[in-house]
Parts: C-alpha cells; structure tokens; sequence
C-alpha cells in the first residue's frame, strides 16, 4: 500500500514540502503524493521498529490486518528497542558525582569527546516529581525528611517561610527540604570512557562535579553573568525585592533542555524557575518579593524551594553556558539571551558572520527567540565566542500565515503592538501591568488597544538609564514579547540546526492555558482544526541563510495526531537531534496523566466528540522517533524506542562516531509510583485503522514502575542510558 506523507503537511493544509537537508524546494498547492513501500528494511532503514499501540501507515498492513494485529496489545514497564539493540545505565538518582549526587529528573545531555572513546557527559536536573520524590528519598537517598511533619504543621500546604526568624524550628526544617530538592537540580558532568565490549564506564575524573540550585549559597561557587540585566542585579535599591548580592548568583535549576555550541561548551536552559521563585518583575527589573512564592507541600506536590532562602527571582529563567573541561567553571548566564522559560538552544555559527543563538520560551503561548551578536565569528571551534554573547540584540519572532515571518528586537525603540486576544486560543494574553509592575490578563482586543495608546514603545514600559531598560527587558522578555506582537506559539520545546542551517522547531502542544495559547491562523490541524493538542515539527529557514536575517520563511515538516487524522502516530513532539547522516530523531512529551488513560468511546453521551486531551491515552507511553529527511523514506516517522512506566525520554545525543545514543529517562512511575507486586489492569481502547475504522484494542498496563532495576517494588529512578547495537555498528547506517 502506498504510505502517504502526512508530516509534510503545512498548518493551514494549503501546501506541502517535499524537504531534503541540501536543498529548499518549492511549495505546491496539494500533498506531495505517496511513497510505494513493501518492505521499511528493503528501503534502507537500519532497524526494524518496534511495535505502536496504535497502526502506523509504515506498517504496511491491510486494514484487515490492522483490526487483528492491533486488537490486543501489552505495554511494557521497560525502555523498548528494536531488536540488535540493547542498553547501558551511565547513572541514576543518588550516585555519586564529585561531592554531591546524580540529580533528579535528568534532562538534556550533552558528550564533550576529550580522546578515543572517552569524553565529559553533561546531564541537566530540571525538577522534582512531588510525590514519588517525598516516597523514595529515604530509600535511595539513605536519610530521612521531615516531609509528614511540615505537612501536619502547614495544614494549608504553603508558607512564606522567609519571614519567618531564623532560630525558628519550623524554618529549619523547610530549609533542610528546600536544600536537598535544589540539590537535586541544576547540572551536573560526569567523564565516561567506552570498554572493549561497548559499554560505558564511569571514570571519575577531576572534571566530575555537580552545578546544583544552591551552588554559592554555602560554598563559595557563584554563577557569573553577562550582559545588560547585570546592571540590574546589582542595584542597591530599586521597585522591587534586590537579595543583596550584586552580580553572585545562587545556583541553577528547572535545567530542562540544552545544546552543545561548537565550541565545546554546553548551555543549559533554566525553564519553570516559576515553581521556585517569583516569575512577575518591576518595571525596573527588580523581583517581586519572595512571599510571592512562598514555600508548598502536600502529598502530591512540593516546592517553592526558593522562598527561604530569599532568592531574587530576576536572577533565573536563563540560558547557562558552562564548559565541562573546566573544573573550576561553575557556569555563566548569559542576560542578552533574555530571561523567560527557556527550553532549547541551538547555534547557527559561520565564518566571517554574526552568532545566532536560538531558543524557545515552554509555555502556552510562549516566543520563539534569536540573539545576533554584535561581533563576527572567526574560528567557530575558538572557546572566545562565548564573549560574542556580551553584545548584540535579542530579537523574537513573528510567524505570518503565509509561511514568511520577521524577528523583532527586544529593545526600548521598539513600538508597543500588543497580540491581539482574538487571535490566540483562549483569548487570552498577558501584558506588562503599569505603574504597579507585573502582568495582567488581557481578553478582548478592545483592550489590547488601550494598551497601545497608553504606551507608545517598550521604553514607555520599561525604567532607568539606557542599559538598565535594556536590562529590564530582557529580565521581562516574555511579557514585552506580547507587548511588540510576537507570535504566541505552541509550547516550543526545542531547536536543532540542520546542515544545511535551517532551523527545526520542535512545537509541542497546540492547546491552550490559562496564561496564553497559540496562534489560531498558524497553529492548525490538517483540515484546519484548532486548537490541535499533538504537536508540529516545523522548518525555519533564514532569508540568504544569513545568521542576522530580520526575514525568514518557514513550513511543516512533521506533525503529531493519529494517522486517520493527518497525524504521523505520535503526539507532543520534544527534543530534536539529528545524527551524521542528518536523519532526524525525536522523542515525546505527553503529560504523563495521560499515558494508557482508557478512552472506551469517542464522544461522549450527547454525541459530541471528545476533545483530543481525552482520548491521548491511545498514544500509550512516550516515546522516540527516527524521521529520515532525505531518501526513499523522507518524512516518513518510524518508533525506534517506548520508554517504561509514566515517564518521558529526554536529551538524545549522538557520540561522533554514531555507535552510541545516549537518553536521559526522566520521572518513571511520576503516576502511579513504585509498581507493586507486578500490579496491571487491563484497560480498553477505541483506536482508528489508518482509514479512519474504529474498533477495541484490550490493552495490559502496568501500574507504576520499578524502572531501572526492575526489581519487584523497588522504587523507580530517573536514570541515563547508554543506546548501542549489539554488532557494535553505528545505530544509524541508513
């Protein structure tokens, strides 16, 4: 049967991509036909893939067959590969690294090769699952938490605890919780060497160290900053909150993705800071107080690590860069990269041009953001680009429904054109709130309007001299981003550069929140639906493919939702990476409440269809995905892996010769917790033939996880894995 590309539809379904890695090809006004498949092994694909819970049009099945092989299905509290290929655990939570400990929910990875099979990995620790994190610490930690006795003297689970006098008891035991969970973010670098047999062996180097949420507060090892909101940090006074330190920074942390830059360093994005610290600034770019965020536990959640300790919220949601080689580099924010909830970073360097550096911000409604240096770049492999950071622009981007878009600078000249409500999912938008500072919620575009009229340009929003404005903007470059009329997007998780230098946008989730939701004209299904929960992978290509281009066109390369639907089998698409042969491979990010949610029917008792979100269950657990992007099977996506229990796989990276895949498995049994005594049910689920026929799938599921050991009720850990084939080839020789 023919497999239709699906992925290469665009958002409004008025034109596809046929796209190939050395070319930019023309738009056409129709799919681009369908590839003739017998055999996915007999067209160059290097594995065969492992079984979906749902049909796939690369299964090459008749829907009879569809019906049959897919009726019945077992889901496995384990990483699946496909066969020839096996794993390694690197590390765990609670192992040892320096003087600290393996953190929790293990993120981006980066491998630095320092020789021949041998190199620095560098792990991100973004944040705390509340509940399994409070039920296994004592066990894999080995020492105990107050965690019952703050409960029951908290009863309403949350507690300014910075006011509170320091010889207070209760203060205490909050300060002893809020440092363990930070210790359990931020970074942390590991030196690896690969034995004869193709495993990977810890070798414990002095390079080996931990950068947690409160490095500095106690042992001297601030991070450092660059760029114009320095001058905010070390204001003596100003509107808000200033904790006194100047430019020392206590600690990183909510370290969600990444990237390595050519250089050999690795930046490391600072995401949901908001769980920790106050998000909302002053229009001096001072922090909100402390009590804004006040300290929280109950059983299911904990956090607000940051509120006894007074940490000053202007001083996180950035990009850190930190150079593994360096034993003595504790890492430095880079304020020009703007201050919002980072995910992602991927660096578009050439030769005699300016640095690129790009990102998203993870929210409903969240930016797309590109630095342009002010310098050029010389040797792209010379450790002193980092200091092109230290001047230049921030610009975010305007996507236009016809597939061109502009970037707009974040700077004070630049006219106030706020996001109209009208235009996003959920008609809403959050604006800078003036004269009192922070935000407020716009609904209607008669509002927006107002808004308009009352400031003319972002310097109208912003205070203090040249460079503290700039400074403020960048610390508030989310809220001034809708200010300027950026494009609210759909939760950009992730960016990768291509080689040819195009820039693939990893667009998680369509749907919206209460803070914001996504552009309706660019944000769509491939019949035009919106909201669209499942995701998109999209293609941005600069104008003369030039690092400062103010112009630049973008399409469709992938899209997530079932395959009836116009979707390619998976849903919420997260971290990109390509390997050498410029395939590209990608994992996802379903909320883990949905993983294996029983959807018995498809509407509900009026006959109305369910929502997306209600039916996700049928995707079952997260998972990985190999897109070629050239070849007999371009576009085309294939399941490479199925992570265990209620968990998301996060951070692939190649090494340079291809022979290993290394995987950060974050949060196994977030859900459920430590599966006990082999605990299953047997669950029922309307899926649809690739045509579109429904019928019942009997789906196993475990309940929990005891993933890595996989020993009956051991409690489950977020872990690294080492992914190689047993014949030692490259994972990719397609």
């Amino acid at each position: 049967m023919g497999i239709k590309r699906r992925n290469f539809l665009l958002f409004l379904g008025t034109s596809a991509t046929t796209i190939a890695l050395k070319s930019c090809v023309s738009r056409n006004n129709q799919l681009s036909g369908s590839l003739t498949q017998t055999n996915s092994e007999a067209r160059g694909l290097s594995f065969k893939p492992v079984r979906s819970p749902m049909p796939l049009e690369t299964d090459n099945l008749s829907l009879t067959k569809q019906v049959e092989n897919y009726s019945r299905y077992e889901v496995v509290d384990d990483l699946v590969l496909p066969e020839g290929f096996t794993y390694d655990i690197i590390g765990a939570w609670g192992d040892k690294i320096g003087d600290s400990r393996f953190g929790y929910n293990n993120d981006y990875l980066s491998f630095i090769e320092t020789g021949k099979d041998e190199g620095l990995l560098t792990i991100n620790f973004e944040y705390i699952s509340g509940a399994i994190w409070m039920q296994t610490y004592s066990k894999v930690i080995g020492k105990s938490l107050p965690f019952e006795d703050l409960k029951a003297a908290i009863p309403d689970g949350k507690i300014n605890a910075f006011v509170l006098p320091d010889d207070n008891p209760l203060k205490a035991k909050i300060r002893e919780i809020s440092q363990e969970g930070l210790v359990d973010l931020g970074l942390g670098i590991i030196s690896i060497r690969k034995t004869v047999d193709g495993k990977w062996t810890r070798t414990n180097s002095k390079t080996d160290r931990r950068i947690t949420g409160i490095s500095g507060l106690e042992d001297n090892r601030y991070l450092k900053a660059t760029g114009p909101a320095v001058t905010i940090f070390r204001k003596q006074k100003g509107q808000g909150y200033i904790d006194q330190l100047g430019d020392r920074i206590i600690g990183t942390f909510q370290n969600c993705a990444g990237g390595s830059s050519p250089w050999g360093t690795v930046f490391s994005a600072e995401e949901n800071f908001q769980d920790q610290v106050p998000e909302p600034v002053y229009a001096d770019g001072t922090s909100f107080e402390p009590e804004i965020t006040p300290f929280i536990i109950n059983d299911k959640n904990i956090g607000g690590f940051g509120n006894v300790f007074g940490l000053a919220g202007n001083k996180y949601g950035w990009m850190v860069e930190i150079d593994p080689a360096n034993p003595n580099d504790y890492g430095t924010k880079h304020t020009w990269l703007g201050r919002f909830r980072h995910e992602a970073v991927a660096f578009k360097v050439v030769k005699g041009k300016p640095l690129a550096v790009y990102s998203g911000c993870d929210r409903r409604g969240g930016h797309i953001y590109k630095f342009v240096s002010k310098g050029t770049v010389n040797d792209p492999k010379d450790k002193i680009n980092s200091r092109l950071m230290l001047e230049g622009m921030l610009y975010t981007a305007n996507f236009q429904p016809d597939g061109t878009g502009r970037w707009i600078a974040l700077e004070p000249k630049t006219p106030v054109n706020p996001v109209m409500p009208s235009t996003v999912e959920g008609n809403v938008v959050m604006l800078p709130k003036r004269p009192e500072g922070g935000i407020f919620e716009v609904k209607t575009d008669a509002e927006a309007m107002t808004f308009k009229q009352q400031f003319a340009t972002l310097d109208n929003l912003y205070q203090g001299n040249p460079t503290e404005k700039q400074g403020a903007i960048l610390i508030d470059a989310h809220y001034a981003g809708n200010a300027v009329g950026a494009t609210p997007t759909a939760r950009p998780e992730d960016t990768a550069i291509a080689a040819d230098g195009s820039l693939f946008i990893a667009f998680t989730s369509g749907s919206p929140g209460s803070d914001g939701g996504p552009d309706k004209q660019i944000f769509q299904g491939s019949k035009g639906e919106s909201p669209w929960e499942h995701g998109w992978i999209v293609r941005l290509i600069e104008d003369d493919d030039n690092p400062a281009a103010m112009t630049f066109r973008w399409e469709s390369f992938a899209m997530g939702g079932e395959p009836a639907e116009g979707g390619a089998g998976f849903s919420n698409p997260d971290n990109l990476e390509f390997d050498s042969k410029g395939n590209l491979w990608m994992v996802t990010d379903m909320s883990t409440g949905k993983h294996n949610q029983a959807v018995t029917r498809r509407v509900d008792p009026l006959g109305k269809s369910l929502d997306q979100t209600d039916i996700q269950g049928i995707f079952g657990n997260n998972s990985m995905w190999f897109i070629p992007t050239s070849g007999a099977n371009a576009g085309n996506s294939y399941l490479f892996s199925i992570g265990p229990m209620e968990c998301e796989l996060t951070g692939p990276f190649f090494t340079g010769d291809q022979q290993t895949l290394f995987l950060a498995i974050q949060h196994p049994g977030e859900q459920n917790g430590a599966r006990q005594n082999t605990a299953s049910e047997q669950r029922k689920f309307t899926i649809k033939t690739t045509d579109g026929k429904e019928f019942i799938q009997e789906r196993q599921v475990p309940i929990g996880s005891n993933w890595p050991s996989k020993g009956v009720n051991e409690p489950p850990k977020p872990a690294v894995v080492a992914i190689r084939r047993l014949d030692g080839k490259p994972i990719s020789t397609a």
